[in-house]
């Protein structure tokens, strides 16, 4: 596994060598310092604790101080294990950077999603409002039926209707990498990852791969869009 701690700066676009246009995110990744080196003589299993961001020594908790001090790193806010390829590489104290990745490869990113606060159910699971007029009363967005009253007399866990929306984990599977800047610690990955810029990411190769590159595979299948790729006079006559 190759993975690594980074900061979701946030999105933009960048054209390709063919002028298709590529929405993209920037991701900081990196640098991060090896805090904890676990081995499978101690510990029955090889992995590395990163450490990614500096932060206030007066903002740890003597704990994490603690083991912060024994591995004689400076303080990290973000800790995270991964089981990488090259962990038994890899020291205490050495520096993982972006170019662990390379341009082409597929990743997973994980991140903690915008948080919408309380939300009804149309707007959190995607529900439909009643109709507007015919005596619809003031109830168009409320959540309806909950079940039967008889029988099983109680609502199934999971049901839809109002709460608490976003701030959850999510992971968006399969994103190819466009760019990686190891100069300015820069990733760079097609399409939109997980929470508000400046949220921490968390990017490892990803567990199944089956998506084709290039701007082929994000091309419209849409007949009309099509149409106009191979003929611009109909795009251009359509738009008159």
């Amino acid at each position: 596994m190759k993975a690594i701690i980074g900061k979701k700066v946030g999105m933009s676009q960048i054209f390709d060598e063919n002028g298709h246009v590529i929405p993209v995110t920037v991701i900081e990744a990196g640098p991060c310092v090896v805090v904890q080196k676990k081995t499978s003589e101690k510990e029955g299993y090889e992995a590395v604790q990163l450490g990614f961001e500096d932060i206030a020594e007066r903002k740890l908790t003597k704990p994490e101080k603690g083991h912060l001090d024994k591995a004689g790193v400076a303080p990290k806010k973000y800790l995270r294990e991964f089981d990488l390829e090259n962990a038994a590489d890899l020291n205490v104290g050495d520096i993982v950077k972006a170019d662990t990745f390379q341009a082409g490869d597929f990743v997973d990113v994980t991140g903690i999603s915008k948080g919408h606060g309380y939300e009804g159910p149309v707007k959190r699971c995607g529900g439909h409002r009643t109709p507007m007029t015919h005596g619809g009363g003031p109830v168009h967005r409320q959540a309806g039926s909950m079940g039967p009253t008889s029988s099983p007399s109680r609502i199934f866990k999971g049901h839809h209707g109002a709460g608490q929306m976003g701030v959850e984990q999510v992971t968006v599977e399969n994103l190819d990498i466009v760019k990686v800047d190891d100069e300015l610690n820069m990733i760079v990955v097609r399409g939109a990852i997980p929470g508000p810029k400046g949220g921490v990411v968390y990017i490892k190769n990803t567990v199944k791969n089956f998506k084709a590159k290039g701007a082929a595979a994000n091309a419209s299948i849409n007949p009309q869009k099509a149409s106009a790729r191979t003929n611009p006079q109909k795009a251009s006559a359509r738009n008159r």
